[in-house]
């Protein structure tokens, strides 16, 4: 699967930590920052992930800041992605089997990173299947495109 991966500087080290691990399970990262530590703006990060999914570069994206909850609420502001903060198994679960999340978010003081590589690993392995939760997702998707 081709994913992209961001983060803020709170979520730097358990982005490279999930990066090398995606990787070694035989994903395609693309990597949109940040690189380091220095102070970021996490909607910006949010936004590039985000659009990769938009312009179906990537399948998937995967998003850390410190609780995970400003990522996935930047994420959703953009028309069509659902983000979903994961930071249990079935919270991982149903984001993608009940509301066929693109976007899995996750807080790097909230969990570590052993169990951040445990939920990363399901997350990427789930499949949406169409059944009792389409009808709840197009309502959603028809919420959605009321936005604009």
């Amino acid at each position: 699967m081709k994913l992209a991966i961001g983060c803020d500087e709170a979520g730097f080290y358990l982005k490279e930590e999930v990066k090398k691990h995606l990787s070694e399970m035989g994903h395609e990262i693309e990597d949109v920052g940040v690189y380091n530590t220095d102070p970021a703006m996490y909607p910006d990060v949010a936004a590039a992930v985000a659009g990769k999914i938009i312009n179906k570069e990537v399948t998937r994206g995967i998003l850390i800041c410190g609780t995970g909850i400003g990522m996935a609420m930047t994420a959703n502001k953009f028309h069509g992605i659902r983000a979903a903060v994961c930071h249990d198994s079935f919270s991982t679960e149903r984001s993608i089997k009940s509301n066929n999340a693109h976007i899995m978010c996750m807080g790097a003081r909230v969990i570590g990173s052993e169990l951040a590589k445990q939920l990363v690993g399901m997350w990427v392995s789930y499949e949406y299947i169409d059944g009792p939760s389409t009808p709840k997702i197009d309502r959603m998707m028809h919420y959605d495109a009321k936005r604009d």
